[in-house]
């Protein structure tokens, strides 16, 4: 049986209380929200913080879905507190009614029991996953360690210099194809940080959010004329990390494309962009031919690594599998 070490749990009641006790605290304390992600990590002995500040009781961050405003204005976007559950993101019937896709998006992680447990907030910063990283500690002291934790090398490419353990938000590349906001608060106060601008290509170094920062709020851009899907690929069909993911979001004008957004997750250390295949469905209607170049555009720069499930070749045409079935259902949803 795999135990946690002994650490000392606090638990503010307010964003200032837990930014002050963090800093009080310095980098041995960490915060934690459902805790799904971080208590296995330290069971592992992947984070091992003398202090976990738990974010559970900070009412601010259970912020319930509202109405973006902008000097008393509506803007038609919402805001969600990143305390949410992901259970809550699920079920919420605002979210389910204006945006299906983020309601879809939480539902397909994990498992109901892991849902009503990890937060909207948990799975944006979700630790980056490897093969050679997620195992115990004696199995990695094994192997002398790796790059991420305690050793040197990164196992998936011992020549590079760098760590190339893989996103494994679902929630994440979502976020970057709607160009959603992030709110942060820390010590030096307030900041907001757009999706696309919050992950980086490093397995170590994944997320522009400093240690000492929270997470508060996300702010959905108003539907106005878009659509988005996302799919996601697993060995099983529930509680599975995605082996790969696809955000795919399109903006109409009239049954045009008049803009085009995809986002592979789950083969690359953040939420890649394929620039290449937005550019494809522009103009278009979806047609076959447009959404055969996307697809394409899409498999080449998806570089699967040898460190999750399934064989590398396979997964990469996933790639193309799974583009263009994304935009097929976006296709049968074309305003008429």
């Amino acid at each position: 049986m795999l135990r946690l070490p002994p650490f000392v749990y606090l638990m503010p009641k307010t964003l200032k209380q837990a930014v002050q006790w963090k800093r009080d605290a310095g980098p041995e304390a960490m915060y934690v929200a459902g805790g799904t992600d971080l208590y296995p990590n330290m069971k592992r002995r992947h984070q091992e913080p003398k202090v976990v500040i738990s974010l559970a009781g900070v009412r601010a961050l259970r912020r319930k879905p509202a109405e973006r405003r902008n000097g008393g204005t509506a803007e038609g976007g919402l805001t969600l507190g990143s305390g949410l559950t992901l259970t809550e993101v699920a079920s919420d019937r605002r979210i389910r009614r204006r945006y299906p896709v983020v309601a879809r998006g939480a539902e397909l992680i994990s498992t109901p029991l892991l849902r009503n447990m990890g937060t909207l907030g948990g799975n944006l910063c979700l630790d980056t996953r490897c093969t050679y990283y997620n195992q115990t500690y004696e199995w990695r002291k094994a192997i002398d360690f790796c790059m991420k934790k305690d050793g040197a090398i990164c196992w998936v490419a011992p020549a590079s210099p760098r760590c190339w353990a893989v996103q494994s938000s679902d929630l994440a590349p979502l976020m970057v194809a709607l160009d959603a906001r992030f709110q942060l608060i820390g010590p030096d106060g307030e900041r907001t940080v757009p999706a696309p601008e919050f992950y980086h290509n490093d397995g170590m170094a994944y997320l522009a959010k400093q240690a000492d920062e929270v997470l508060t709020l996300v702010e959905l851009p108003a539907p106005d004329g878009w659509d988005a899907t996302y799919h996601k690929l697993r060995r099983r069909g529930t509680f599975d990390f995605p082996v790969l993911g696809v955000a795919a979001w399109v903006c109409w004008a009239g049954g045009t494309v008049a803009d085009a957004r995809i986002v592979l997750g789950g083969v690359a250390s953040w939420p890649q962009p394929v620039p290449d295949a937005a550019d494809a469905l522009r103009g278009s209607r979806l047609e076959t031919e447009a959404i055969e170049a996307a697809a394409t555009a899409a498999f080449r720069p998806s570089k699967p690594m040898d460190n999750t499930d399934f064989g590398l070749a396979w997964r990469k045409e996933m790639t193309r599998v799974h583009v263009r079935r994304a935009l097929e259902e976006l296709r049968d949803r074309r305003p008429r």
